[in-house]
């Protein structure tokens, strides 16, 4: 098994909008409600969604499309002295559980880290998804704490649990 990372393709759009159409798409620590897709499609026109404060790539499987790995600006102070990413991944259900997310996290990672100044990247997730936490943990992720109540998620606030990867020199 080959897993990469690609620029999206606007046919990603349309596989991406089909595959995490409802709340079993995404699974149950990605679904937020229906939202449409037309602010993804308008930054993907205008910058392929590279290059800006929320970002997005393709993640392939043996060249087959299998979901796609975002990162975000985030910041711990001022923004131009305190910024890191927060990644985030979304595979489809069909792919999920075979390794194909640590190596994609793992992956991302490396890239921005070879492309961007960023000293720490990080990553969120409920305390119930054990997948994650493993594959998070797996990609070189150090455990740090648990962020209380900080995500709105199915009518209700969930704790996040916070992990995080620094540059090595």
């Amino acid at each position: 098994m080959t897993v990469a990372l690609r620029p999206v393709r606007a046919g990603d759009l349309d596989q991406f909008d089909v595959e995490f159409a409802g709340p079993h798409g995404p699974g149950p620590y990605q679904w937020f409600g229906h939202t449409p897709s037309v602010r993804l499609r308008r930054l993907h026109q205008e910058r392929e969604l590279l290059a800006g404060d929320e970002n997005m790539l393709s993640v392939t499987s043996d060249a087959t499309l299998v979901g796609r790995v975002e990162w975000f600006r985030k910041a711990w102070g001022r923004v131009d002295t305190s910024a890191c990413w927060e990644i985030a991944i979304g595979l489809f259900a069909a792919h999920r559980g075979h390794g194909i997310g640590t190596e994609a996290q793992r992956l991302l990672v490396d890239y921005l880290f070879a492309h961007t100044r960023a000293e720490r990247i990080q990553v969120t997730t409920d305390p119930d998804n054990i997948a994650e936490q493993r594959a998070a943990e797996k990609a070189g992720f150090s455990f740090e704490g648990r962020v209380r109540r900080a995500q709105w998620r199915a009518g209700t606030w969930h704790d996040q649990l916070l992990y995080s990867a620094l540059r090595t020199l």
